[in-house]
């Protein structure tokens, strides 16, 4: 009996069907800074961000899918940060979308992500607005914000700067805002006339300009000066201050402050600056967080140089996203906020909560104060600078419903997340 010989398309077919199928790669999109004032801290957010895909993938992805990384630069340009969102959904398919460094940028891309019904996760975004008159159903914010940053502050500099006057010298852009009144009120500082403050432009702030402010600063009365500025801003604007002598004769406070912005401008010139953090990299060492220090010792190995709190942030945003989409056996967004809305869990530190109505990360919130050169240097990447001395838990430096409802109706906007 002849041998009947199946054509070569059928026998391809079969060999086909008869193989694994390869499961689609997961693609997330992270928006961040490569140039500009807040480089540095983009830099940071890119580390923590490959370092959580390599180790995820390297134990066998999210639902068995391997994870891409796909970056944009948002060039510090809410525009720009939108524009960025929107192709990275319509174009390149990612199912997630995180960073900031400019709340400005970090509302403009959650608000394409929405629209695209994508999730946008803040990593390095402290106006109030980003959760509260901003907020909506897409966007989560994994790292503190101005009013959380500000009672932590407020308690600390209440009890040792009591009575003191204050000159406030602040970008004239929604984090600045929101973190100035936030500051004003914990710690009773609301009389402009007493204590006086100027902004400073936002983006394009020349160094005439930070001189200006901080010659208004030195002709003041004021013992404590709160400059409300971040990344290369803060960084210009310390460095003129050391150099008017001004560390001397004021108690100098950047309310939200990170390794690299502490790193740019050195020990010598940061010393005894106050300022607050949602996580430092000693913290998991000092307090026996496990997993934190896992995260510090890989970090650290691997880039020999100790993460920042953007870092961690943007580490523990993808290992959020992978549990929840684990959690709900899906990528799909309505499911996997779901998932995410009251979610407790313990990570790099002590334990937090997504919290349901506004999607505001609950966790402790940390003043610290720069170490003197000498303890700074004696770390192997010369980078103890952050004595912690104080801890506010995030029960109670997070506003009530009460307090974000409100501020909601100033705003005009729904009283529950659209």
């Amino acid at each position: 009996m002849p041998i009947r010989v199946r054509s070569l398309p059928v026998l391809l077919a079969l060999l086909l069907t008869s193989l694994p199928a390869m499961a689609e790669v997961l693609k997330l999109g992270l928006n961040y800074p490569q140039s500009g004032r807040y480089q540095d801290q983009g830099l940071q957010q890119r580390m923590g961000a490959f370092l959580a895909v390599e180790e995820i993938n390297a134990a066998g992805g999210i639902l068995g899918r391997q994870v891409e990384l796909v970056i944009r630069n948002t060039r510090g340009d809410p525009d720009r940060g939108a524009a960025n969102t929107a192709d990275l959904i319509d174009n390149h398919g990612v199912e997630m979308l995180f960073g900031g460094s400019s709340s400005a940028v970090a509302i403009a891309s959650g608000r394409a992500a929405k629209e695209r019904d994508r999730i946008y996760f803040g990593t390095l975004t402290y106006s109030n607005a980003t959760t509260g008159s901003a907020g909506h159903t897409h966007m989560f914010r994994e790292p503190f914000n101005a009013w959380m940053s500000a009672k932590a502050l407020g308690s600390y500099l209440s009890e040792n700067f009591s009575d003191k006057n204050f000159f406030y010298i602040t970008a004239d852009y929604t984090w600045g805002w929101s973190v100035e009144k936030s500051l004003r009120q914990f710690t009773g500082t609301g009389d402009t006339s007493q204590h006086a403050g100027v902004t400073t432009p936002f983006p394009n702030a020349l160094t005439s300009d930070f001189q200006a402010a901080l010659e208004e600063a030195a002709a003041s009365d004021a013992d404590v000066l709160a400059m409300v500025l971040f990344g290369d801003d803060m960084v210009r604007a310390v460095n003129i201050a050391y150099s008017m002598g001004l560390h001397d004769k004021m108690q100098i406070v950047v309310p939200n402050i990170t390794l690299s912005m502490a790193n740019q401008v050195g020990p010598s010139i940061m010393e005894g600056v106050i300022g607050a953090a949602p996580w430092v990299w000693n913290l998991p060492g000092e307090a026996g967080y496990e997993r934190g220090q896992t995260f510090v010792d890989t970090f650290s190995g691997r880039y020999e140089m100790r993460p920042s709190s953007a870092a961690a942030s943007a580490y523990s945003i993808v290992y959020q996203y992978k549990d929840a989409v684990e959690r709900a056996g899906t990528t799909r967004t309505d499911a996997v906020i779901r998932a995410l809305e009251g979610h407790r869990y313990t990570f790099l530190k002590d334990e937090q909560q997504w919290r349901a109505f506004d999607h505001q990360n609950v966790q402790s919130t940390y003043v610290v104060r720069i170490r003197p050169r000498e303890q700074v240097l004696a770390d192997e990447f010369s980078s103890d600078y952050f004595e912690i001395v104080h801890t506010l838990p995030g029960a109670e430096a997070v506003r009530t419903l009460e307090q974000w409802q409100a501020d909601r109706r100033e705003a005009g906007m729904p009283l529950t997340l659209q």
